[in-house]
């Protein structure tokens, strides 16, 4: 795949990395002219000069004020203006926008910013959870994925120390992948191919070695180190990293061939393996496993474990791997966006998201959209509307199959652009675009006799004007179909264009499975900060810290058809917020061994308990300490009791504050929780959810959240779902 650095003509401000002039009068601006009106670079530079000449009043003073020239994809400078002679240029008729440079540093991998986690804030200086963890300095992190490409900068091991003296693994090697592709930094290896389809394994490197990328691309994103200077071929363009850099990795290959396939028994294998190894979380980006005894047992060794929660969204009751015991984890997208503007015959711009790249030269072609009376697509820009998941598939077969010069996919989420690499490597631009643009395409073409379309080139924005966090189109929703009593997913966390490595390069992946890695990188950092806390107090501090709202305040909403507000089915608790997250003043901790009855009643099956008693646990889950509360069957009423530990300041006073879902009466017994100096650190409390309403519907969404008054706010999910038991006694028979 072979792109080049983009740039597009969308009314888009461009954010330049300069220092400010001596002259104290005047500042860099920002100008934006649209699409450049000439071919010539040349010329659309003297423009420029003309311009700011009619400003100056001097060519010299002109050209001594001009910075940069944007003069390729788009039209555009930088250039030393006063505040006077920046008003007076945007009065120009071809001048669309004027703006004061921004500083920034360089962007790292963006989902990290977007979450706070500064790389650049000096230890003494931040309090923040990278800073305090280290930036994850020697914890060990298992991740059981598709192997793991070596060469990768990302793993380089300059500057690490000895590996850890607790680590007990090995380096597995095979062909294409021998001892000294371990470092420092990959600390050891692992593969299991038994059991493994045959099919999945033709072709392979029957190693550690990654054919896919999707572990490569995992792991990078959990631990890579920083590197400069990278992007899908100018997009995304800055630095690469993790968000734990400093951790160590331990590969466990089980996930096999292109379609990245595997089996229960190698992943209960490699779980087991990681345990004696060693290290101290496990990050699986898989489709299973979050119910396994094997992860049960992994907490019970006190390793935190983190599944993705699947990609089957927005569907109703997708949601996977949903164990009581390990952290579920749903995808958001980030305040980047790759806009890509299409140029209809009547001088309309329309706006959609490619990765489509400048070296794919696109004149005006001719356009049209699927019908039953178009079959003809030779030529042409073809507008198509598909679900998400055959959409590349079937944009690829037409291409390929009909000659088609480009394509437009619409769709009701405009944010999964991973399969549009390909259409890059045929050399014909793929944009994804929404109904709504879709709906003016169609309009366009039905009432043109011969309608045409130019796809300019992507560029990368990013910023507040991105709505984000949102929770992505593709994430599994719940309630879990199978235990509807443990409220999952548990998190949300970045997951679509996220960009980490692959083989030597750097590509944009979207799903769950890019989701995971950041909350298990978060998880490490914790780790390292409170290296005595349970993977429940973990989890907890994870949960009880998210954000239900974006940066303005407004509700965190969720893509679905149509798009709503998230509630708990969609992200959990939230949004994950690291630097709470360290600090989260109390939480919901549990034996894991109260997880082992869950374990015998459902995957294991032994004879340690019966069906009796099976009957009666798993009707009673909501009883389980976690935090978060989930009544399928709210029946008059119920009592539920938690328990809080207190890791904050040893003097707190808490005060309950209740969002209780519609048509339920919530009562908190105590509402006040005290702790003081030479008190015990855990406190004990009631939750009545009682039925105000006699009427069988569908979940309600509410919340229970410790105030302290001072920093902390522990915040937990609430779903019930009021369930009538003379269902005859309020039939609709209308």
């Amino acid at each position: 795949m072979h792109l080049k650095p983009a740039l597009c003509s969308a009314t888009l401000l461009l954010v330049l990395l300069l220092p400010l002039s001596a002259n104290a009068s005047s500042k860099l601006y920002v100008v934006y002219m649209g699409e450049k009106q000439h071919d010539d670079p040349s010329v659309v530079t003297a423009s420029h000069h003309d311009v700011l000449t009619s400003v100056f009043g001097s060519k010299n003073e002109a050209l001594k004020s001009i910075v940069y020239s944007y003069r390729h994809g788009f039209s555009g400078f930088a250039a030393m203006l006063t505040e006077s002679q920046a008003e007076v240029l945007a009065k120009f008729p071809q001048v669309l926008s004027v703006k004061p440079n921004t500083y920034h540093k360089i962007q790292t991998t963006q989902s990290w910013d977007f979450l706070g986690l500064n790389y650049y804030q000096p230890p003494y200086r931040s309090s923040g959870i990278l800073q305090k963890a280290k930036y994850g300095e020697d914890v060990i992190i298992g991740v059981i994925d598709s192997g793991i490409w070596p060469e990768s900068r990302s793993f380089d091991d300059s500057g690490y120390g000895r590996v850890p003296a607790r680590w007990k693994g090995t380096c597995e090697t095979g062909p294409g992948f021998n001892a000294t592709n371990c470092n420092r930094k990959i600390i050891g290896t692992r593969w299991y191919s038994k059991g493994i389809d045959p099919e999945n394994l033709k072709g392979e490197y029957m190693s550690p070695r990654d054919l896919n990328g999707h572990g490569t691309h995992v792991a990078s994103t959990i631990a890579g180190n920083h590197v400069g200077n990278v992007s899908y071929e100018g997009l995304g363009f800055g630095a690469a990293r993790g968000g734990a850099p400093r951790a160590r990795l331990a590969i466990y290959k089980v996930a096999w061939g292109l379609r990245v396939e595997t089996g229960e028994a190698a992943i209960v294998k490699a779980i087991d393996d990681a345990i004696r190894d060693g290290v101290d979380v496990l990050s699986l980006s898989l489709s299973g496993g979050g119910e396994s005894f094997a992860s049960l047992h992994a907490v019970l060794g006190g390793i935190p474990v983190v599944f993705a929660g699947g990609n089957q969204g927005p569907a109703p009751q997708t949601v996977a791997n949903v164990g009581p015991w390990v952290t579920t984890v749903a995808a958001s997208t980030i305040d980047r966006s790759f806009p890509t503007v299409l140029s209809l015959g009547n001088k309309e711009k329309l706006v959609g998201q490619s990765l489509y790249s400048v070296n794919i030269t696109s004149d005006f072609e001719e356009l049209t959209f699927i019908s039953d009376a178009t079959t003809n697509f030779t030529g042409k820009i073809v507008l198509v509307y598909t679900t998400p998941q055959p959409a590349f598939a079937d944009a690829l077969s037409l291409i390929r199959d009909s000659g088609a010069k480009g394509i437009v996919i619409a769709q009701h989420t405009t944010n999964l652009l991973d399969g549009l690499a390909t259409c890059n490597d045929l050399k014909v631009p793929c944009v994804l675009v929404d109904f709504e643009v879709a709906r003016r395409i169609v309009s366009y073409c039905t009432n043109t006799r011969k309608p045409v379309m130019k796809v300019s080139p992507a560029v990368t924005f990013v910023g507040d004007e991105v709505p984000s966090p949102r929770v992505a189109a593709f994430s599994s929703r719940g309630p879990s179909a199978t235990f509807p009593a443990l409220l999952k997913p548990d998190v949300a966390a970045p997951g679509a264009s996220i960009l980490a490595a692959k083989g030597d390069s750097y590509v944009f992946l979207s799903g769950t499975s890019m989701a995971c890695p950041h909350v298990s990188a978060i998880t490490a950092l914790l780790k390292a900060v409170h290296p005595d806390w349970s993977p429940a107090m973990i989890k907890s501090a994870i949960i009880t810290t998210s954000s239900v709202t974006d940066r303005f305040g407004a509700p965190i909403e969720a893509e679905a058809t149509p798009r709503k507000l998230a509630d708990p089915f969609d992200f959990g608790g939230g949004h994950i917020d690291p630097d709470r997250a360290v600090d989260p003043g109390l939480v919901y901790d549990i034996d894991a061994k109260e997880f082992s009855k869950f374990s015998n009643c459902t995957y294991v099956n032994t004879k340690e308990m019966s069906f009796d008693d099976c009957g009666k646990y798993m009707g009673q889950l909501y009883q389980l300490n976690l935090p978060s509360i989930a009544l399928p069957e709210l029946k008059g009423s119920i009592t539920v009791q938690r328990s809080v530990t207190n890791v904050g300041p040893k003097e707190a006073t808490y005060r309950a504050v209740v969002e209780a879902p519609t048509g339920v009466a919530v009562c908190v017994e105590p509402s006040v929780i005290t702790f003081t100096q030479g008190g015990g650190r855990h406190a004990t409390f009631k939750v009545t959810f009682t039925a105000k309403r006699r009427v069988q519907g569908g979940y309600t969404f509410g919340s229970l959240t410790w105030l302290d008054g001072n920093a902390h706010s522990v915040r937990i999910p609430i779903a019930t779902r009021i369930v009538i038991q003379d269902i005859m006694a309020v039939a609709d028979v209308s």
